[in-house]
């Protein structure tokens, strides 16, 4: 029998999305001359086809379906991925030049959204029967055994990070990467020098793109008062950046944190939420979420969030096989991850990287692809000993 209380914890997530997407898209209504439920009713729909698509993935038998869902999904979105650039108008949409959406019915769907989930069941089906223990195995020998997972990941980190204009998901799937390995059996050291080098080409893609550049100031001059603090003042002054660089989207979101307090402003009397905060329904929900329900809203949610990935580790600490053992726990990293890059961004901890809030963050793509993600590691609980 699959997990039902995971199932449960994400349907109530799923829940307080609509909520949230119909009392925080008021202003984005008014601004596209939209329906105000316009964005709730899309929403809705599409939460309601995540849940029966959990509900209908976790009746799968794990021992027929699972690899050719995950495979499928890995090799499909690669492939489209790498044939949108090439595509008309008229089936993808381009945002700042970069073509990240397929037109569908109407619809967007971002094909990278899909390709993190199978990336994430390919890495675990192979690790599972490539990689093991590193049993002494020389630091020469592990890069070799890498080597071609290296290779794909480097293919995939291209055409994201430089194609989509993207970083923000290679971070999420390069962190993922980083501890499925060590998981699978690499080494300590290993893993060390392996995000020493992540870190290098982090900075690479960083200093290769302007908008990425600015994005690090404007993000600096908000945090560098701070910062700067524990540095002697000479140091501090070659560090300090101009002020002109106004980080805007993260004083209004800090400001929208103030705002809700402890209790929240209340359901639909957040102010921030009225073109002083952009895409407040999307990337920066939890700014939103924390205005209108206040400590206690997002306390509430974090709750039911790590009590979701509590069920997730704990499915993949009770498989017996390793595949599903690796992929679980790889789901679960992922969704964490992504929690985390887009938290520590709108509170001004690190920059922003444009990374949606799994289950919470308006768009039908990424609340479509964690539900694959989810419905799966529900169909390969049935092969845990849950309780």
């Amino acid at each position: 029998m699959a997990d039902r209380r995971l199932f449960t914890l994400v349907a109530i997530l799923i829940c307080i999305s609509i909520v949230l997407t119909y009392s925080l898209s008021a202003y984005t209504t008014l601004l596209f001359g939209v329906n105000e439920f316009h964005f709730a009713l899309r929403q809705s729909a599409f939460g309601v086809m995540s849940i029966l698509l959990i509900w209908l993935l976790a009746q799968g038998n794990p021992d027929k379906i699972l690899t050719p869902i995950g495979l499928t999904l890995f090799i499909g979105s690669a492939v489209l991925m790498v044939a949108m650039p090439f595509l008309p108008e008229s089936l993808v949409s381009a945002v700042g030049g970069a073509k990240r959406w397929i037109k569908l019915f109407g619809f967007s769907l971002a094909p990278v959204e899909f390709f993190k989930i199978g990336f994430v069941y390919f890495l675990a089906w192979s690790f599972s029967r490539k990689l093991g223990h590193h049993d002494g195995m020389g630091i020469k020998q592990e890069y070799i055994r890498f080597a071609p997972y290296g290779v794909v990941f480097i293919g995939a980190m291209f055409v994201i990070a430089f194609i989509q204009n993207d970083l923000g998901q290679v971070v999420v799937l390069g962190l993922t990467l980083l501890f499925l390995l060590m998981f699978a059996g690499s080494s300590f050291r290993f893993f060390l020098t392996l995000l020493v080098g992540a870190l290098m080409f982090f900075l690479f893609f960083i200093f290769t793109a302007e908008h990425r550049i600015l994005r690090i100031k404007s993000w600096w001059a908000l945090a560098q008062n701070t910062v700067l603090e524990i540095f002697p003042a000479s140091i501090a002054e070659q560090l300090r950046v101009p002020t002109e660089v106004e980080p805007y989207q993260i004083g209004h979101s800090l400001n929208a944190i103030h705002n809700g307090g402890f209790f929240g402003t209340g359901i639909a009397n957040g102010t921030f939420k009225l073109g002083f905060l952009s895409e407040v329904h999307t990337d920066f929900v939890l700014a939103g979420l924390a205005e209108e329900f206040g400590f206690i809203g997002v306390l509430f949610v974090v709750f039911i969030f790590l009590w979701m990935l509590q069920r997730i580790f704990k499915i993949a600490n009770r498989a017996e096989d390793t595949t599903i053992y690796l992929f679980s726990l790889g789901i679960g990293l992922l969704l964490a991850f992504a929690f985390l890059v887009n938290a520590y961004g709108i509170s001004g901890i690190t920059p922003i990287k444009g990374i949606s809030v799994p289950f919470l963050s308006y768009g039908g793509s990424s609340i479509l692809a964690a539900s694959f993600g989810i419905g799966m590691v529900l169909m390969a609980s049935k092969k845990a000993k849950m309780d």
